[in-house]
């Protein structure tokens, strides 16, 4: 059996209606796993349930609208999992929110908390939601997709780099904790890639022109190429990697 077969696996994608999330839950139903797609909206969440059943068989993907700064929302959602598939042995929290772009100095406080919130105590919510069962049963993996702005300083971005180094650190604090019940805690941290999250900068030929100059592999990255890291972490094939940060841009940071 090969190390990346998540066969008879649960897995929870927040932010899974597109980018990211999305690529990376067709990508863990490819390996054998059960779904659950969430983003805010019923109606886009079950276009994408609907194409994984399609694709790999009903009952494969399951549908769960939850807002990430919503505490009883994602209560929702992990109680729902459970009712569906019995268990969750994976969590992808990939759900982001940047509402700011500028100076941190022109932040408005509504806005940094903002991003606080939903970046980091949201993603704190839902580990201590599914954890203990991780715990008990002494199996599981759970991937906070952060981002290379964490590892860096930005003068037009900083609350939200702020936000990805704290989820680093979030992962690295709960690998020590979970780690004696074998439940590991890594991070992804991608470089710029196409999704509507970075439309403005990918849609702009000159932006992007310049951007590409900066990245060794001299291109933009996909979502696909971020969802490999996601089954590699879900997966068996790291089972003796936790509190890791695993770069994926394109060798821009190097």
């Amino acid at each position: 059996m090969s190390q990346f077969d998540l066969t008879g696996k649960v897995a929870i994608i927040t932010g899974s209606s597109r980018g990211i999330g999305k690529a990376s839950a067709f990508e863990l139903a490819e390996h054998g796993a059960k779904v659950v797609i969430s983003s805010r909206k019923q109606e886009a969440c079950d276009a994408v349930a609907a194409e994984i059943n399609g694709k790999y068989g009903d009952g494969t993907a399951l549908a769960v609208a939850a807002n990430i700064s919503d505490k009883a929302g994602l209560q929702a959602l992990v109680d729902e999992t459970r009712r569906a598939f019995g268990r969750i042995d994976i969590l992808v929290c990939n759900a982001a929110s940047n509402p700011y772009y500028g100076p941190q100095e022109g932040i408005a406080d509504e806005q940094f908390r903002k991003i606080l919130d939903n970046n980091i105590v949201s993603n704190h919510w839902l580990i201590s939601m599914v954890a203990p069962e991780m715990r008990a049963r002494r199996s599981g993996s759970i991937i906070i997709v952060s981002s290379i702005g964490g590892l860096r300083g930005s003068t037009v971005i900083g609350a939200y780099c702020i936000s990805k180094a704290a989820d680093m650190q979030l992962a690295r604090n709960l690998a020590h904790e979970f780690g004696p019940d074998n439940v590991r805690v890594n991070c992804i941290a991608p470089g710029l890639i196409k999704t509507d999250f970075a439309r403005a900068l990918w849609e702009d030929p000159e932006r992007i022109k310049a951007a590409n100059q900066s990245v060794p592999l001299r291109r933009i990255g996909e979502p696909h190429e971020i969802a490999g890291a996601v089954v590699f972490l879900g997966s068996d094939a790291s089972t003796f990697m936790t509190g890791q940060t695993v770069v994926v841009d394109g060798g821009v940071t190097i």
